[in-house]
């Protein structure tokens, strides 16, 4: 298990990395967006390839960022439905689902994109609009987006297996409510002071 556990840590620091650094991608297309609507409106010129190029951006963070939002568990999950559970169930839910669901999808959706990169990479394929971009980088994040979530899903399996071992500490547990908890607990709280103001 320890073996194993150093390949989940090298894993994560690799997760960790990527997904750190898809962020600034974030900042570079709103960079390009701005520039684009200046000199659109200031010159009367626009370019379909900076167009294109905002949202090869942004499904460069969806996609690259899939594994780190796995890594901070950061993704969607019923909160209020698994903290009723046990940390034993809640692992073991998380096992069965990375087995029978992300798996799965993971290899599908790899396996399906590598042609469609492949056919673009090797015809060259363009963009249909006139100054557009080429196609294959776009394509190439669906096999690649995939397979990191996949070994994510890796490490993650590691980690829950390690923990139901008595091996390693639970990466579900959060201290203190979490952000969507926090965020229900605001409204509430907004919703409350409003009544009470409109009472008085």
């Amino acid at each position: 298990m320890l073996f194993l556990l150093k390949i989940s840590r090298l894993i994560d620091a690799l997760g960790d990395l990527i997904g750190k650094s898809a962020m600034w991608l974030i900042l570079a297309a709103t960079f390009i967006s701005a520039g684009n609507a200046i000199v659109r409106k200031v010159f009367n010129v626009s370019s379909n390839g900076l167009l294109e190029i905002q949202w090869y951006l942004f499904a460069a963070v969806f996609m690259l960022g899939g594994g780190y939002a796995f890594l901070r568990n950061a993704h969607v999950r019923i909160d209020f439905i698994s903290g009723k559970f046990s940390p034993r169930t809640r692992n073991w839910i998380d096992v069965a689902g990375i087995i029978i669901f992300l798996f799965p999808m993971c290899y599908m959706m790899a396996t399906l994109g590598w042609p469609l990169f492949e056919r673009a990479w090797t015809s060259g394929e363009m963009s249909s609009n006139s100054g557009g971009l080429i196609r294959w980088p776009v394509y190439g994040l669906i096999p690649l987006g995939f397979t990191l979530l996949f070994v994510q899903g890796i490490s993650e399996l590691i980690k829950r297996f390690a923990f139901l071992t008595g091996n390693g500490p639970d990466v579900l547990s959060h201290s203190g409510p979490s952000e969507a908890e926090l965020l229900a607990e605001q409204i509430a709280a907004d919703e409350k002071a409003r009544r009470a103001g409109a009472a008085t």
